[in-house]
């Protein structure tokens, strides 16, 4: 008992307090400002966008309100994108613009992706000249780019300096971002060479040479390249912040561990949503309409794999009028069918989105996945035999509903696999496309081949 409660303690870290949040919807009743600043002062700003994201519209606008000028710029950043407008909106012009100046360059590029005109417009006037030419230069890269993930706040010091004159440069600075974590040497002509750990600056003599003291990974992104294929090199070699060069080499921006692990939980949500079939856009704060208008379109397709299946069964409709049995087990083909795609499914889709799938290891794992299949439709093929002989009597119906599930287990493992690989190779996102027309597969040969084969057998 004890464990289960220290379990479920461990569990409930990091769930926002139940009582925290009646204390602070009974500020806002009584309309107490100073026991609602006391309240959420010692939270993150991450725990105040998730107690604006759990509580009604209604009760949303009136804590913001009574909140007022205490609403920090970081809180925007954490909210869900589906609510941050709707915060916005409600937020005083002046609170607004006060915390909108606290953001780095990269948390206001990325408040501002989704806004709309005027609402921009807003954002950008209570912003500082020089900040704001810097925010419009990152917006004209294109969406979901490295020029939009990086933040223009950067440290960097000449390639000849000592380890004693960027320090002194460091104590000197009024504009150092909140946090980083290297100097990037720049030659004469602006461009990155190496990078230095502030570790390795601070256990150093004044008189070393930075470029004595380089890190030995040092990566630079373009502009232009991908933000997935910038987390992907943060993720594969370790990086905790990269350079980000012009079309001319030139340093224009810094790229930080957070915003590439981001980056790569944003692709990871998206994948699971789009592999059930839901709009990566949804969220717990969707509305009734929004969630029904973005669910209709993949239902509607799911409809239609339903139709091709039922289709197949509808060619075999005196077979199961003969052996009603058929009708009563050829759910649980396709069923398990199902099943196996959408586990290989899972891992072809995943494996691709980390490059772990490539051309070079393809045929083996199809390979493996055929191998599993078979292994699996043969164990469960013996113990289908034993149900269709104790249920029905029959052995023949058990050989059947057997060697059917054999049949619909291989195939469902090399769907999984195969399907998303084609895909992929055509251009589609496999996360998007792939459920459908696994499912399909799957339904399609499990019903063909038990009823093809119980035709063959029983009648």
């Amino acid at each position: 008992m004890e464990q289960l409660a220290a379990d479920a303690e461990r569990e409930d870290t990091y769930v926002l307090d139940r009582k925290l949040l009646a204390q602070v919807m009974y500020a806002v009743d009584t309309e107490d400002r100073d026991t609602l600043v006391d309240l959420m002062e010692p939270l993150h700003q991450a725990d105040i966008a998730d107690l604006l994201e759990q509580i009604n519209a209604f009760d949303r606008m009136r804590l913001i309100r009574l909140y007022g000028k205490e609403f920090d710029g970081e809180i925007l950043s954490e909210l869900d994108e589906t609510i941050r407008e709707e915060v916005i909106n409600i937020l005083h012009p002046q609170v607004l613009a006060d915390a909108v100046r606290e953001l780095d360059s990269d948390d206001v590029v990325d408040l501002l992706e989704d806004l709309d005109d005027p609402q921009k417009e807003a954002i950008l006037g209570a912003l500082e000249d020089s900040d704001r030419a810097a925010v419009q230069q990152s917006l004209t890269y294109p969406e979901f780019s490295a020029g939009r993930l990086m933040q223009r706040e950067v440290v960097m010091a000449p390639e000849y300096w000592n380890v004693g004159e960027a320090i002194d440069y460091l104590r000197n600075s009024d504009n150092l971002p909140d946090q980083f974590y290297h100097i990037v040497l720049v030659d004469p002509k602006l461009r990155p060479v190496a990078n230095v750990t502030l570790g390795a600056l601070m256990s150093s003599r004044r008189e070393v040479l930075l470029k004595s003291i380089t890190s030995e990974t040092f990566h630079t992104f373009g502009v232009t390249q991908d933000e997935g294929d910038v987390a992907y090199a943060f993720n594969q070699y370790h990086l905790i912040s990269a350079p980000v060069v012009d079309e001319n080499d030139r340093l224009v921006g810094v790229i930080t561990i957070d915003d590439a692990m981001a980056v790569l939980d944003e692709e990871n949500e998206e994948d699971i949503l789009r592999l059930a079939g839901v709009n990566e856009e949804s969220s717990l704060s969707d509305r009734v309409y929004e969630t029904t208008k973005r669910r209709f379109p993949w239902l509607a397709v799911n409809l239609v794999t339903a139709v091709l299946a039922s289709l197949v069964i509808a060619q075999f409709e005196e077979a199961i009028a003969t052996v009603v049995a058929l009708a009563v087990l050829m759910p649980i083909v396709a069923s398990m069918g199902g099943n196996a795609g959408t586990q290989a499914l899972t891992v072809a889709v995943r494996a691709l989105a980390t490059k772990d799938l490539t051309g070079a290891n393809i045929w083996r794992v199809i390979r493996r996945e055929a191998m599993v299949g078979l292994i699996n439709g043969l164990a469960f093929a013996i113990i289908m035999a034993i149900v269709g002989l104790v249920w029905f009597g029959s052995p023949a119906l058990g050989g059947v509903i057997a060697a059917a599930m054999v049949i619909n287990l291989v195939v469902a493992g090399l769907a999984g696999i195969v399907i998303p690989v084609l895909l992929e190779k055509a251009g589609v996102d496999p996360a998007l496309a792939s459920g459908a027309f696994v499912t399909t597969v799957t339904d399609v040969v499990g019903f063909f081949a038990f009823l093809g084969l119980a035709v063959v057998v029983l009648l």
